[in-house]
């Protein structure tokens, strides 16, 4: 039975290495028959969360007017979702965690869903991503429901393509083959 894939590319390049990870994982899922949808993140007109909770009060609206209600929208209505970031100082950057906050607004329609997790780093080292990996971790035990399914892990690629030469390349792939 084919599922819903959400992939939220938090690069902010375009063809960026975890934005082409994101891509390998997606054309796996793709074969595999599933429905995927892949959203760059820094394309998108978002705001990060005032906490004025006016969507307490009006049934999960926001009170910012932005593309964020149609991604919430997808991010219910997937069964996959996959969180794509570069590390920045040992977190994931600002747009994708822009995201992850206004989820608030309907958090509790978010549950039951698959996680897998993308990270990319200049460092060759994963203990660079742990941080960055806690912080999905974080956001998944908010989900009732939420299973981790993989992590593909980009380390020593800081020049955008330089991930292409990679074994991440084929993890990513492999990974989306095995969304079923």
């Amino acid at each position: 039975m084919s599922k819903k894939v959400l992939i939220l590319s938090g690069s902010p390049r375009k063809n960026g290495n975890s934005d082409t990870l994101c891509d390998e994982f997606m054309r796996g899922a793709v074969e595999s028959g599933n429905e995927v949808e892949k959203i760059r993140v820094s394309e998108k007109n978002i705001g990060y969360c005032r906490a004025c909770y006016y969507c307490e009060k009006s049934g999960g609206k926001c009170a910012i007017k932005d593309d964020m209600e149609a991604i919430l929208q997808k991010i219910i209505d997937a069964d996959v979702i996959v969180l794509s970031s570069p590390v920045y100082f040992y977190s994931i950057d600002a747009q994708l965690k822009a995201v992850i906050d206004r989820t608030v607004a309907r958090w509790l329609e978010v549950k039951n869903k698959e996680f897998y997790y993308i990270v990319t780093c200049a460092d060759e080292s994963r203990k660079s991503q742990e941080r960055t990996i806690e912080c999905f971790r974080g956001y998944a035990d908010c989900v009732e429901g939420a299973v981790e399914k993989g992590i593909v892990y980009g380390t020593g690629v800081h020049v955008k393509g330089e991930v292409k030469d990679t074994p991440a390349m084929e993890e990513a792939y492999r990974m989306g083959l095995g969304v079923n």
